[in-house]
């Protein structure tokens, strides 16, 4: 299950979904919109993606999962669009017959994220004001990550 989706994400179902009666451990990550960042206070997040290429690297963010470790499922869904603090923006959930190999899985899906995937945050302040979150200084435009050249994500 790899996806980008504009609907809320619930932990409990994609936890669900990689349970099998062969994995000991699920070790999964949610990644919650927090309130602040950089000493300001956030009022929401907008994500945006360049979609099927974004479920694209999920997908083999997934299939070097498993050349890497012997998991049993692995799934990985993303948000875009607006969310509110305290919603889940990501969240990576991974099976296997031992912790140690979900763990390290696990991890390795999130850090793959942050490098691989096109998908930007653009941060909204309750003082006003927003940025783009890490968007590389190569950018063309820094008024949208989509440029051309803007392929650095949270």
């Amino acid at each position: 299950m790899f996806r980008v989706t504009r609907d809320k994400i619930s932990p409990a179902d994609v936890e669900a979904w990689v349970k099998e009666p062969g994995a000991g451990a699920v070790v999964y990550f949610d990644g919650i919109v927090r309130d602040h960042s950089e000493g300001k206070k956030v009022k929401f997040l907008e994500y945006e993606a360049y979609e099927a290429m974004a479920e694209e690297k999920l997908r083999d963010i997934g299939e070097e999962i498993h050349r890497r470790w012997p998991v049993s499922k692995v799934a990985i869904l993303h948000r875009v669009g607006h969310l509110e603090v305290g919603e889940s923006s990501v969240i990576i959930a991974v099976s296997s017959p031992h912790r140690d190999h979900a763990f390290a899985a696990c991890r390795f899906a999130i850090e793959q994220i942050k490098i691989l995937v096109p998908i930007w945050k653009r941060e909204h302040w309750e003082e006003g004001g927003r940025h783009w979150v890490n968007i590389e200084k190569t950018t063309p435009s820094a008024s949208s990550p989509t440029a051309e050249g803007g392929n650095q994500i949270y």
